[in-house]
């Protein structure tokens, strides 16, 4: 059972909202579901996955930024700030350190909301700390 974690986070790397989808669906699922809760920032960073006219558009309409590499088969090639995207490491190192909970790293749990709430506590313990 595959799974794909989304997560909305600070310019610190610590979450502020989680989602968790099947493993073979589309990231365009996961922006969609995280679009509402996005906070007031002036730039959103993602990877290629996040990478849609649609998606950009509505976080113009939000007053946002987007920092997305285009994909490699899209026709007309987008600009982005890539001294910018590099600080993306920061939403990397968020992951890593949930992976460190060996509960989510190996994911023990079958339904999804319960792998959610450890993820979730596991996101907590780790802003306390």
């Amino acid at each position: 059972m595959n799974t794909k974690l989304h997560a909305i986070c600070d310019s610190q790397g610590r979450r502020i909202d989680l989602f968790v989808t099947a493993g073979q669906v589309s990231d365009y699922i996961g922006a969609r579901a995280l679009l509402s809760g996005l906070p007031n920032v002036k730039w959103l960073l993602g990877d290629r996955g996040y990478d849609a006219d649609w998606f950009r558009e509505a976080l113009l309409d939000k007053g946002i930024r987007a920092c997305i590499p285009g994909r490699k088969k899209r026709k007309t090639p987008v600009k982005y700030d890539k001294r910018r995207h590099k600080r993306r490491n920061r939403i990397v190192i968020m992951f890593g350190r949930l992976k460190d909970w060996r509960r989510v790293a190996t994911r023990y749990d079958r339904c999804p909301k319960v792998f959610l709430s450890a993820i979730a506590l596991a996101a907590l313990v780790i802003y306390w700390l």
